[in-house]
C-alpha cells in the first residue's frame, strides 16, 4: 500500500473484490483481503495506510464487525475511514453509530462507487491537512514558548550569580542518564522511551525557575542558611511547579508535565526526607529523581557563593553514599557507569 491514494476491498466473495477493483482502478490503487484477519496482517504489513477501507460485514474467521472493532481500538488504524459493504438486512443506523463513515450497496452501481469514495477521500484529505496545520502551529508555539522559559531560566542562574552554563550542564547531564537508563535495558528504559528522553532535558532548564520568588538576601547569601531563611528557600519547589502550572494544561502537555514535575519533587529523597512533600521511592516521579542526582552532580563539582568545588571523584563518593537514602539506586548506578560524559561535561561548559 505505497500509493499515495490506496484502497484497501475486505469482502471475501472474490467477485464482489473484483467488481469493486474493476469500477475503481482508473482513479486508485486497490489491494484486496479475503476477511478482517488477513486485512490486519496487510495494515500492519503497509508502508503507507490507505487511504480508506470498503468492508463487507459478512465473512469467514473474522467479519467484518469484528475487524472493524479491532481496526478502532488501535491509535494507529483508528483514524482510517471505512464505507460498508452492506446489503438490504444490515442496520445501518448500528454501523454509524460505531463509527462507520458511508455505505455502499449490492449490487453496486458504478457512479455512485466512484462518488462515495470520492467525496470520503476529500474529506479525509482535508481533515489530514487540518491536523497538520494545527500540529504545526502547535509546534511553533511550543517552541517559542520553550524558548522563552529556558531565557528566564538563565536570568534566574545570572541572578543567582551563576553562568547560564548551569542550565546547560544539568540538561546534558540528564539526557546522559536517560540514554544510559535505556541502552543498559535497565527496569526504566521502558517508561523513559513513553516519557522522551528529549522533553525531560528540555525541561530540566526550568528546575530551579521558582526561585525567582525568593529573595537575594537569602539566594546570594554567603554563608549557610538560619532555620527560617531554608524554609523559605524550600518554597522555590512550589513556587516553581506554581509558574508552570500559569503557563497552560500540565496534563494535556508532556513538557509542561515534566517541568512541573522537575520544579516540585527534585528536591524529594529516594527514603522519603526530602521536600516539599516528603514522597517516597517511586512515589517521585522519574524525571525529578534523574534531576535530582544530575542537580546535586552539579552543585557539588561548581564553585557557589557558599561554597568551593569539590573535586568529581569526591563527588562520585557523596553520590554513591547517597544511593538508596538521597538517590534512586538505579540512576545512581547509571552515574557511575557513565561518570566520564559528566566530567567531560563539566569541564566543556565552564
Amino acid at each position: 500500500m505505497d500509493d499515495e491514494h490506496t484502497i484497501l476491498i475486505v469482502d471475501d466473495v472474490e467477485i464482489n473484490a473484483m467488481l469493486l477493483e474493476e469500477i475503481l482502478k482508473p482513479d486508485y490503487t486497490t489491494v484486496s483481503a479475503g476477511n478482517g484477519r488477513e486485512a490486519l496482517e496487510k495494515l500492519r504489513a503497509a508502508r503507507r495506510l490507505p487511504k480508506i477501507i470498503l468492508l463487507d460485514i459478512r465473512m469467514p474467521e473474522m467479519d467484518g464487525r469484528e475487524f472493524f472493532e479491532t481496526l478502532k481500538a488501535d491509535p494507529k488504524f483508528g483514524r482510517i475511514p471505512v464505507i460498508f459493504i452492506t446489503a438490504e438486512n444490515d442496520s445501518e443506523s448500528e454501523l454509524l453509530a460505531a463509527g462507520a463513515v458511508d455505505f455502499i450497496y449490492k449490487p453496486f452501481h458504478p457512479e455512485i462507487v466512484r462518488l462515495r469514495v470520492r467525496n470520503q477521500i476529500e474529506l479525509k484529505n482535508y481533515s489530514d491537512n487540518l491536523e497538520a496545520m494545527v500540529e504545526e502551529k502547535t509546534a511553533e508555539a511550543t517552541k517559542t514558548l520553550e524558548n522563552a522559559l529556558e531565557g528566564l531560566a538563565n536570568v534566574i542562574e545570572y541572578r543567582n550569580l551563576e553562568s547560564g552554563e548551569h542550565v546547560r550542564r544539568t540538561q546534558l547531564y540528564v539526557r546522559a542518564i536517560c540514554r544510559d537508563l535505556i541502552e543498559s535495558g535497565s527496569v526504566y528504559a521502558e517508561s523513559l522511551i513513553k516519557l522522551q528522553p528529549e522533553t525531560i532535558m528540555r525541561s530540566m532548564a526550568l528546575h530551579d525557575i521558582g526561585k525567582i520568588s525568593i529573595p537575594d538576601s537569602i539566594l546570594l547569601k554567603p554563608g549557610r542558611l538560619d532555620a527560617n531563611e531554608y524554609e523559605t528557600m524550600k518554597t522555590h519547589t512550589v513556587q516553581g511547579a506554581r509558574i508552570i502550572g500559569g503557563l497552560g494544561d500540565v496534563n494535556s502537555s508532556l513538557y509542561l508535565r515534566h517541568c512541573r514535575d522537575i520544579c516540585l519533587c527534585h528536591h524529594e529523597r529516594w527514603d522519603g526526607g526530602g521536600y516539599p512533600n516528603q514522597l517516597k521511592g517511586d512515589e517521585i516521579p522519574l524525571v525529578a529523581r534523574i534531576a535530582s542526582v544530575a542537580d546535586v552532580y552539579d552543585a557539588l563539582v561548581s564553585v557557589r557563593v557558599y561554597k568551593k568545588a569539590v573535586d568529581c571523584k569526591e563527588t562520585l563518593k557523596i553520590i554513591a553514599d547517597g544511593s538508596g537514602s538521597q538517590f534512586d539506586p538505579a540512576i545512581v548506578a547509571s552515574l557511575l557507569n557513565i561518570h566520564a560524559s559528566f566530567e567531560e561535561i563539566a569541564r566543556t561548559y565552564k
